[in-house]
């Protein structure tokens, strides 16, 4: 690959320049806050850049979004410590949902046979009652069924079925889910 020939192409980060810049110094550093660990106050400062939140969402210390206006988030969703959704895509968390602690969301990727590395982005869907464990990461396009769970330290790269249990890398179903 030839990377002194890499180009976002026609990829933009979706916000003018100063909302960026903003976003980078002032809101991404408040959200991240370990020091003022208030949910209410995460949730103000996202959705003033633009992201769309629900009722009783709880943010812990050390989240990290990319660019909250292209995030979408129900009610009552829990987000743990060092949470990083790393949204080039949108992401879209549905109600009920809980994201543990050091879970990774990653909307973008590289192309590795493409001669300049292009970069390929696609969206995250988590549906509502699943349960995305600790340490577990989700690649681009992957959409998380109804109900379904992603166990401790599970990757996926590939959509998870409704009300499965899912574990290890890459992940693989391991039982049905019965509420």
């Amino acid at each position: 690959m030839r990377l002194d020939k890499y180009t976002l192409g026609n990829y933009t980060p979706g916000a003018p320049y100063w909302k960026q810049f903003l976003w980078y110094f002032l809101g991404s550093p408040l959200v991240e806050n370990r020091l003022f660990p208030i949910s209410a106050f995460k949730v103000f400062v996202l959705r003033l850049f633009g992201a769309q939140i629900g009722q009783g969402v709880r943010i812990k210390p050390g989240v990290r979004v990319k660019f909250p206006w292209r995030l979408t988030i129900g009610d009552y969703v829990w987000i743990g410590e060092n949470t990083w959704i790393d949204n080039l895509a949108h992401v879209t968390i549905e109600s009920h949902v809980c994201l543990s602690q050091n879970v990774y969301l990653c909307t973008g990727n590289h192309d590795w046979n493409h001669p300049h590395f292009q970069l390929i982005t696609a969206p995250i869907y988590i549906q509502q009652s699943s349960w995305i464990a600790a340490k577990s990461v989700i690649g681009p396009g992957v959409t998380v069924g109804h109900g379904a769970v992603l166990a401790l330290g599970g990757v996926t790269g590939r959509s998870l079925e409704p009300m499965i249990v899912y574990a290890g890398n890459p992940a693989q179903p391991i039982k049905q889910r019965k509420l």
